[in-house]
């Protein structure tokens, strides 16, 4: 029997103020009243957006900071990365995951109209690598989380630059949870499944 997934109890949409966890994506009501940027629950008015959007690498840290002030960036920037997502990233190192991660992107958020936008990054707690849990801490996710994050437009193909700046951003996001990564990657030994025997 497949083992039963537990449902992500928070979503792109969810605030929790009180504890300094916001959402930044506006309605559409705010969006036409200029109150885009601000918390959609209670106003605050907390990042520098000019600045984010500079997407500047030399300001990363002020990113990151940002980042972590919204309920499903924090949540991804602290969850528990599975076993089966380190190893991968232990064999490809820092090298082989800047390709895999600028390759990945050009597919799932670099076209104009990217297929399933909004849902073409898994939640889930066993994707079987750390991109997407680095996808949805730093904004990369989807071309909506973008535009708002990055100032990265919808509706036109991303530039190889914009490209390779959202790579950075997931292999720093890598790097700083699994700090011992080398960079050329190393060998690491598949995880065996455990065989299951059921009485007669």
């Amino acid at each position: 029997m497949a083992k039963e997934r537990k449902a992500l109890e928070i979503s792109c949409d969810t605030a929790d103020c009180s504890r300094g966890l916001h959402c930044f994506r506006a309605t559409k009501e705010m969006a036409a009243k200029n109150q885009a940027g601000v918390c959609r629950e209670c106003g605050a008015n907390l990042i520098d957006w000019p600045r984010v959007h500079q997407c500047d690498l030399q300001d990363i840290d002020y990113t990151f900071k940002a980042l972590k002030y919204e309920w499903i960036r924090h949540h991804f920037w602290h969850k528990t990365l599975n076993q089966k997502a380190i190893n991968h990233a232990r064999r490809k190192g820092r090298r082989g995951l800047r390709l895999a991660a600028r390759r990945y992107l050009e597919g799932a958020i670099g076209p104009a109209h990217p297929f399933r936008d909004g849902f073409q990054t898994t939640m889930s707690d066993d994707a079987p690598t750390a991109i997407p849990f680095a996808q949805h801490a730093t904004a990369t996710c989807c071309r909506k989380c973008l535009e708002y994050w990055h100032g990265i437009p919808t509706g036109q193909p991303m530039t190889a630059e914009q490209l390779d700046y959202c790579a950075k951003l997931i292999c720093l996001f890598i790097e700083e949870r699994i700090p011992e990564l080398t960079e050329g990657g190393e060998y690491v030994a598949p995880i065996r499944r455990q065989k299951v025997y059921h009485a007669n």
